[in-house]
Formats: structure tokens, sequence, C-alpha cells
């Protein structure tokens, strides 16, 4: 009787601690935030095209989530705090912010370091092709949905509508891309501003709804010396047809929108998420989730970036022979 309850007891006992060795192992997996952008954005795309791809959720080590935010400014300054780990951030509010030049914003986002290069987002200003407005001037008094506040796409709308004097002209009304496309829709908009991947979602709602035009934005940007101020922004080409009756191309700017991580997120996480989502199955998950993803590639892995590397980032594309 007592050899048998001393191996019961050794069963038991050996029982709780693979139980406290499994609990300890779940505990002490992290889980990495990653921000995305507001919904029918593609900032939202990306990071939760990071965080469902198959080989990165069977990772032992460390997990990765996706969070929806207001965007690139908010995503800026929550991984600089630590509150997010990694986000979708524009190459031009991660150059501003690590030098304080942010508007009304002096603060030094120094923890924020660039991983890659997602793709370019293109400024896009829809009309009415009826509405007779040719000239983003023409806006002045009219209802315009501005983007998200805490977004790239606001913060740029205010830059270049700030330095072309019109800002407090308009009636600005924030909101996201989806909701603008709606409003719109519904004509409670004259006008509305994206700042993301063509072709948009929201736009081709907008085009289903409604006979759409895009103003041409780098003329008015190039003769007023916006692009002097801002040298991280570059021309971009709208293709005709992109949009149902637009058809002709659309001359614009663009900024890069770029994968960020916070400077105490390890190296070998950083890496090993490159390693993964820089592979053939990699891209072409990414791809087929989003067709912006087609800009990214090996080849173009830090286009774009102006700002220190994470040392994770380093390690990889000097692998890759970009450094």
């Amino acid at each position: 009787m007592k050899c048998s309850f001393f191996d019961s007891l050794v069963r038991t006992c050996a029982l709780l601690a693979l139980f406290l060795t499994c609990c300890r192992s779940a505990a002490a997996m992290d889980t990495y935030i990653f921000a995305g952008g507001p919904a029918g954005g593609t900032f939202q795309f990306m990071a939760a095209g990071i965080s469902t791809y198959e080989p990165v959720k069977n990772i032992s080590d460390f997990k990765v989530s996706a969070k929806a935010s207001a965007g690139s400014v908010e995503n800026l300054r929550k991984v600089d705090a630590g509150s997010y780990a990694m986000a979708v951030v524009y190459s031009g509010e991660l150059y501003m912010g690590r030098n304080g030049l942010l508007q009304d914003d002096p603060t030094r986002y120094e923890n924020v370091l660039a991983v890659s290069y997602f793709y370019g987002a293109p400024a896009q200003l829809i009309v009415r092709k009826n509405s007779g407005i040719t000239d983003i001037s023409q806006l002045a008094g009219l209802k315009t949905g501005v983007g998200n506040e805490g977004s790239g796409a606001y913060a740029n709308c205010e830059r270049l509508f700030a330095h072309l004097g019109i800002w407090d002209k308009v009636q600005k009304n924030p909101m996201g891309y989806n909701d603008a496309a709606m409003a719109f829709g519904n004509n409670q908009l004259d006008a509305f501003w994206l700042f993301v991947g063509y072709p948009s979602g929201a736009a081709l709602m907008a085009a289903r709804e409604s006979d759409i035009e895009l103003l041409d934005l780098y003329s008015a940007a190039e003769e007023s010396g916006f692009f002097k101020k801002y040298p991280f922004f570059s021309k971009v080409v709208i293709p005709a047809g992109t949009y149902r009756g637009v058809d002709r191309d659309v001359e614009s700017y663009q900024d890069s929108a770029l994968w960020v991580a916070n400077k105490d997120v390890p190296e070998e996480v950083v890496y090993t998420l490159l390693s993964l989502i820089y592979t053939n199955e990699g891209l072409a998950y990414m791809r087929a989730l989003k067709k912006t993803a087609e800009s990214m590639c090996v080849r173009d892995g830090i286009k774009g970036v102006v700002t220190p590397l994470h040392p994770g980032a380093i390690r990889f594309w000097k692998e890759k022979g970009l450094l």
C-alpha cells in the first residue's frame, strides 16, 4: 500500500510539474501588436496580412496580432511609446517625427525604426465629374473629407492644403475612407481626400455610385514650392482607367508606406518576420490579399527609407545585398 501511494504521489507531482512547465511556456510567449489603419485602408490589409500568414501564425516563440488604428501619425506615436510593437507609418511622418517637425508637435520620436518598404501612397482627391471643379483652390467653402484625425491621410491633407492657403477655407469633415466614400455617394460631401495606394477600395466604391474625377495635384504642389519644403515626396502618375470614368492619366505625388518597429523589439523577431514575408510564397500571399502589395519585393525592400533601420532589418537586408 505504501509503495502504491508513493508511486501515485510521484506520478501526480510529475504531471503537476509538466502542467506548470506548459503554463510557463504559454505565458512566456510574447505577443507583438502590429498596428494598421482605418477600415477600408491599405494599412490595415498590410498589418492583417502579416499577422494571418500561416507561417507567421505557426511561429512557436511569439505571436503577431494586427490592430486597427487611426493611421500613420497615431501609429508613429504609439510605436514610439511602446504601445504598439510594429506598425505601418509613412516615411514622411517618420522623418518629420524623428526630427521634431510634425505640425504642432515638437516631440522627437526616436524610438521608431524602419523595417521595410511596403508601397507608394499617392495623394488622390475625388470630385464629381460634372462639378466644374478642376483645381484644388476651388474647394474653398466646400464640404471636403480630409481623412481621420490622427491619420497620415489627415496630416498630409493638412500639409498640402495649408501650404496652398486653403486649409482654413474648406469645410473640413474628418472621417475614414469608406465613410467618406459613402458620404460622397449620399451628396454629403463635395470632395474627399485619399492618401493610399491605388486602386483604393473607397474610390472604387465612389466610382460605382457616382461619376467621379480625380484632380491633378502635382502641378499646384510643384509651382508652390511644396516639394522643396517636403523633399521626401515624389511624383506619381495614376494611370487612365484605374477608376471607372477616369480615362486620362492623373499626375499626383506620393509618400512611401513603411513597416516600422519599436527599437526594443528583439532583433530576432524582426529578422524572423522579414525572412518569412520576403519569400516567393510570403509575397504571393500578400499580393493575393491586396493588389497594392505588388510593390513589395526584395529589390525595393528599403526604397523610400530615409531614417535609421531596425537591427533585425539591417541584418536581413545585408544578407540580401541591399546594405
